[in-house]
């Protein structure tokens, strides 16, 4: 099962991961099938970033499947240039796709926010 995680994770504590991914290959030791990260510095970015209804519009998504733009404004009632930016943003962050067809999908079988109360602090 693949995922997107999102969560809010420091500069160091990044590198510490991507150092500790360096050396497993370095070992030539076989890594699993890896989940989608999303990290961001803090909450402020994170929330400004995926605003509640860019949530809305991706569980929306998620539950109801590929769909165009156009459609998707229609069924959340939301003005279509509004929709188009907030697609637009999801999609440089990767928890969307477009196909094709130009219809957009959410290629994860789950999307997960982790936000600890000690790093929103």
């Amino acid at each position: 099962m693949t995922k997107s995680i999102i969560s809010i994770t420091s500069t160091s504590t990044l590198f510490s991961e991507m150092r500790e991914i360096a050396q497993k290959l370095d070992r030539a030791e076989i890594l699993p099938e890896a989940d989608y990260h999303l990290s961001f510095s803090d909450s402020v970015q994170l929330f400004r970033e995926l605003t509640p209804a860019r949530l809305v519009l991706l569980k929306h998504l998620k539950k109801n499947g590929p769909q165009s733009i156009y459609a998707l404004a229609r069924q959340l009632n939301r003005n279509y240039s509004n929709v188009h930016t907030d697609v637009q943003k999801l999609t440089e962050h990767h928890l969307i796709e477009k196909m094709e067809d130009q219809q957009i999908f959410v290629p994860w079988d789950d999307v997960e926010i982790h936000l600890s109360l000690s790093a929103v602090a």
